[in-house]
């Protein structure tokens, strides 16, 4: 099982004010643009495959949810998964399959920060 990218989110009002200074300042270009959540990736760190720079700024964590403190994708979502029930952390939401493209859940870890669990279907 592999960690594939962690993606840090900050809920906003307005995910699209992020673009003044990650896109124009830093030159960070939108990975992902779904109007309530917005991810920006670095093009220069991207240069040979996905890039492990980004950053998420969303007005909900997608189907009703609140924003994540994280999203980390994994290779072994069902693994993963095993490994959180056996070690009885709290799950706060999922499994589910989501439209958009991802299977996920989410998990308080043991610092309380709600943790997005997520592979691509």
């Amino acid at each position: 099982m592999a960690v594939r990218r962690i993606v840090r989110n900050v809920q906003v009002a307005d995910p699209a004010v992020a673009q003044a200074f990650y896109g124009d300042v830093l030159g960070m270009e939108p990975a992902m643009d779904m109007g309530w959540i917005v991810t920006f990736f670095s093009p220069a760190a991207a240069c040979e495959g996905p890039s492990p720079v980004q950053i998420s700024f969303a007005t909900q964590g997608g189907s009703g949810t609140g924003v994540p403190d994280l999203s980390i994708e994994v290779d072994d979502f069902d693994a993963v998964l095993a490994r959180v029930m056996e070690r009885g952390y709290e799950v706060t939401y999922g499994p589910v399959d989501e439209p958009w493209g991802v299977r996920r859940f989410f998990v308080r870890d043991p610092a309380g920060q709600i943790v997005n669990i997520l592979t691509h279907t």
